[in-house]
C-alpha cells in the first residue's frame, strides 16, 4: 500500500508531495500518537519544527 501512495503523490504540475509522520505525546495521558500529513516538499522540515499545523 506504500508504494501506491507514493506513487500517487507525484503531480505533472511540478510540485513533488511527500507523506510525512510525526510522533506526538500526550499532556493529559502521556501516550503518543500518530500525525500524518501530506505536504509538499520544500515544507516538510517546517511540519517536522512544528510551525505547520
Amino acid at each position: 500500500m506504500a508504494k501506491k501512495t507514493v506513487a500517487t503523490l507525484r503531480t505533472s504540475s511540478g510540485k513533488d508531495f511527500a507523506k510525512v509522520i510525526r510522533m506526538v505525546r500526550s499532556a493529559k495521558t502521556g501516550a503518543y500518537t500518530f500525525e500524518e500529513k501530506i505536504v509538499t516538499q520544500d515544507q516538510v522540515q517546517n511540519f517536522f519544527a512544528g510551525k505547520l499545523d
